[in-house]
């Protein structure tokens, strides 16, 4: 995560953090009370219903709609790595590419009609130049309208062209998915192999006129006197970083490069009188980040161990 952190200062987002569940009233607003009630974890407290979050984009609508914003401050990227509760059926879960608690990378880009080419190619740059650094091919789709949707037609006929577009001009291969879109919008889904040949739904990429006008979201025209609707894009660049763990260890084959290792270097002293100067360098190594151990373990019984590792 790191990595990613490091990326968003460069690619303008803000991190924020928001609740780990909120009143239920809140997911009516949403759609997701109608739409994804059986994949959520559901309390009573009060005699009020809670749902814990299966997704961050309703409060991150609380986020911008606490205050008018203006067309100067669009596109504003939020990011969040807050732990999602979704209620996956248990024989769809898979070691910890499929679990029912996790995190993911997940930002919503909130953005004016003619920003949205510019922020889709943006996200797609990303997620290529990440992709690259970790050594994967991706394959490209276009998930369009599912049979249960929010909102008219022709609103989803207008994202679906504005993928579409945005998809043509990054210049990759790419396959339509029908049906497949999230309910609230369509969405560009990024899918890599593991080691076992074996593909995985990582990156997602989201197109959402819906939530916008569910939750009245505004910001003042450049005229001053209007006010509009946002569009909302829905990115996620590893996913769930539980499943790009897993899919990243098999790839490596228990082989991490340096900057990706947990364990980054040892410091193993060779004698007694060695552990104070080990302990020093040790400590160096830390201050610029690299993670590292050292301990005072004879040298014999340490290099045993570390050659099982």
């Amino acid at each position: 995560m790191g990595f990613i952190k490091s990326q968003y200062i460069q690619r303008g987002y803000e991190e924020v953090k928001t609740p780990n569940m909120y009143n239920m009233k809140l997911w009516e607003t949403s759609g997701h009370a109608a739409n994804y009630r059986d994949n959520m974890f559901l309390l009573n407290i009060e005699k009020q219903e809670f749902g814990l979050k299966p997704m961050n984009c309703p409060g991150h609508c609380l986020m911008f709609q606490y205050r008018v914003r203006s067309y100067r401050e669009l596109p504003i990227r939020m990011a969040d790595f807050g732990a999602l509760h979704r209620n996956e059926a248990s024989g769809a879960l898979t070691g910890l590419t499929r679990v029912r608690r996790f995190q993911q990378d997940d930002a919503h880009i909130f953005c004016r009609e003619d920003q949205i080419k510019d922020e889709v190619r943006g996200v797609l740059d990303f997620i290529d130049y990440a992709y690259k650094i970790f050594g994967f091919t991706y394959e490209l789709k276009l998930s369009t309208r599912p049979e249960q949707y929010l909102g008219e037609v022709e609103t989803w006929d207008k994202a679906e062209a504005a993928l579409t577009e945005a998809l043509n001009e990054f210049g990759k291969a790419w396959q339509i998915n029908e049906g497949d879109g999230a309910f609230y919008g369509p969405k560009i889904d990024i899918s890599v192999s593991d080691a076992l040949n074996r593909k995985f739904q990582c990156a997602t990429l989201q197109l959402d006129f819906q939530l916008p006008d569910r939750f009245k979201l505004e910001f003042s025209a450049e005229d001053e006197t209007k006010l509009e609707r946002p569009v909302m894009i829905h990115r996620a660049i590893l996913g769930s970083v539980e499943r790009m763990f897993a899919i990243l260890l098999e790839h490596y084959k228990g082989k991490w490069p340096f900057w990706l290792s947990p364990r980054q270097a040892i410091v193993c002293p060779v004698s007694a009188k060695s552990v104070d100067y080990a302990k020093q360098v040790s400590y160096r190594f830390s201050l610029y980040a690299v993670v590292q151990s050292s301990d005072s373990v004879s040298l014999s019984p340490r290099l045993l161990e570390l050659s099982l590792l």
